[in-house]
């Protein structure tokens, strides 16, 4: 029997989405080894090769594509609805259904330029529902607590599929249990049906491996991740601790926050991994969840079908973004979607010395880099296309005139043919402008710690300007202009030299020679603090931060091959305190 163009174009989509997904699960099923064996270093690349990974198997894929069928086929509309039915058929007991429409639609978006968006021809919406599609697996483990948090405690942690012991469980047991009598709401704490229950897969990342579930009772229930590290020198034979208890949703929030590198995580049921997820974390949006699992590009997929939504309620329009209007970028924002959408103008202020280019090359750096909780996750669209009355006219009148290249008018629709989208911030310009005394000296010292923590990461925010950084709503600082973003190691930090005679020192010129990528600490105050108080202030707080000696110091720590980790949780909750090995927040 002969099998019709579009069941094997179906066929062979499939074929290259069973590819990626048969590697994707290596790299993450390896992460366990790697957490054992305190393969940092091996940790940071196999968590950039998984990124890559989805682009290199849909250009793989398409090359097959097209060595294997005529370009009329492909190019043909028809071909593509029944190539979509067949796909969906050949999928519908699949696990991860979901992923596999993703990568069809990334193979029809590749063909056709990101164009044509339909769900005749590409799955735009599901092709299921979840829910009448129940896995049947068992996802979590559980345990009645029966009056003995202790005990409770020990199963979680002694039966954890690590690889290595602990160091001393009966203290961490004993740490965790006098925190979970302290800190648990008495509903739960007395409640005789007490039980905590735990996803089976082990989340790793970075240094940190992290049991992750709720305990629930009483009718109430609260989140509970259990981060777990190697010994104080951070070293494989060093055995097990357990560093903290989290279980205050907002802190899980901030653990799974799109300012950190995607979590490598075993996941049988991806859509409900997530349910799961979701009911720890109500407020955070479906398609994070996705990405912070390590499938971006199907949390891609679940923005663009929430942002269609939010738009069709017409309850907002597109409007200029608040704040300093930027040098490289065009802002606008959707107040109602808590989204941000960057489009790359056409020309830059003079002071911007770059291409278009070198602009998507820094994002793309962002997004393959330990974010480490400071830097913000984008996602990257071709061809967004919306109707002009969604834009309010002075919005839509500034992107036609800074960046007509990009953006255009066809009939009552407006093309973008690329942006960047990010979470809404407060701009920490503004922030600090409406701010009482404690808020500032927090987001101040937040700041700091922001700029440090991207340091030890090696990434030097180039320019650090206020308006650059954002906060959240859990009043954390984050970086998101990215434009002057570069690795700290290429950086050469300088003290000023000591003038030779008062007359130099008067001068409106230096007296010194200055490279390309000399960079002078001693000089930020001014440059960062038109405002002499919050200077002193900030000064006060990160002395270091004028410090070269202080940089080079970082420099030399990476270099000599050390990974230092960044926290996602403060240090005052820390059981074992930080000896220097790592940063936290």
């Amino acid at each position: 029997m002969k099998l019709s163009p579009a069941y094997r174009l179906a066929a062979t989509i499939l074929y290259g989405f069973d590819e990626y997904r048969s590697r994707f699960k290596e790299i993450t099923a390896d992460a366990s080894r790697r957490f054992r064996d305190a393969a940092w270093r091996e940790a940071q690349q196999a968590s950039a090769d998984r990124i890559n990974l989805y682009d290199e198997k849909v250009e793989e894929t398409l090359v097959r594509l097209q060595r294997t069928f005529e370009e009329e086929v492909l190019t043909h509309f028809d071909c593509w609805r029944e190539a979509r039915g067949h796909y969906a058929g050949l999928i519908s007991q699949r696990l991860d259904y979901e992923l596999a429409e993703t990568y069809f639609n990334s193979l029809f978006c590749s063909i056709f330029h990101h164009r044509h968006i339909r769900n005749d021809w590409m799955f735009v919406y599901r092709s299921r529902e979840a829910a009448a599609h129940h896995s049947g697996l068992t996802l979590t483990r559980r345990r009645g607590v029966e009056g003995d948090w202790a005990r409770a405690l020990r199963w979680a942690l002694a039966e954890a599929p690590l690889e290595i012991p602990f160091e001393n469980l009966e203290r961490d047991v004993r740490l965790g249990a006098d925190f979970l009598s302290s800190h648990l709401p008495a509903a739960i704490l007395d409640a005789v049906d007490a039980e905590v229950e735990l996803l089976k897969s082990v989340f790793y990342r970075n240094k940190g491996a992290y049991l992750v579930g709720r305990i629930r009772g009483g009718g109430e229930q609260v989140p509970l991740v259990l981060p777990i590290l190697h010994g104080e020198r951070q070293a494989a034979s060093e055995g097990l601790h357990l560093d903290t208890v989290i279980i205050e949703p907002e802190e899980v929030s901030i653990i799974f926050s799109f300012t950190r590198a995607y979590f490598q995580v075993e996941v049988q049921v991806p859509c409900e991994f997530v349910d799961f997820l979701q009911e720890l974390m109500p407020d955070k949006p479906e398609g994070e969840l996705y990405s912070a699992i390590g499938f971006y590009k199907h949390g891609k997929t679940e923005f663009f079908r929430g942002l269609n939504r939010q738009v069709a309620k017409r309850e907002d329009r597109f409007i200029i973004a608040p704040g300093v209007r930027g040098m490289v970028m065009a802002v606008f924002v959707l107040p109602s979607y808590r989204t941000v959408f960057k489009i790359i103008k056409d020309r830059f202020d003079p002071s911007k010395d770059m291409s278009r280019d070198n602009v998507r090359d820094k994002y793309h750096l962002v997004k393959r880099h330990d974010r480490v909780g400071r830097m913000a996750d984008t996602q990257e669209f071709s061809n967004f296309i919306v109707r002009a009355d969604h834009f309010a006219p002075e919005c839509l009148e500034h992107l036609l005139d800074v960046a007509p290249s990009t953006v255009y008018l066809k009939d009552d629709k407006v093309i973008i043919k690329h942006c960047y989208t990010e979470r809404m911030m407060t701009p920490l310009n503004l922030y600090l402008e409406q701010c009482d005394e404690a808020e500032t000296f927090a987001v101040l010292k937040d700041y700091g710690n922001a700029i440090k923590q991207m340091a030890a990461a090696n990434i030097f925010p180039g320019d650090m300007l206020l308006k650059n950084f954002g906060v959240t709503r859990h009043g954390r600082v984050i970086f998101y202009d990215y434009d002057e973003i570069c690795y700290l190691t290429e950086c050469n930090f300088r003290h000023i030299p000591e003038p030779m005679y008062p007359e130099q020192e008067l001068s409106s010129e230096p007296w010194y020679s200055v490279g390309p990528n000399d960079i002078f600490p001693e000089e930020f105050g001014p440059f960062l603090f038109a405002d002499i108080r919050l200077r002193k202030l900030f000064y006060e707080l990160h002395p270091e931060l004028f410090d070269a000696d202080y940089w080079t110091g970082l420099q030399r720590a990476i270099l000599d091959g050390r990974v230092i980790d960044v926290y996602p949780y403060r240090n005052k909750q820390r059981f074992v305190r930080d000896d220097g090995n790592g940063l936290v927040y």
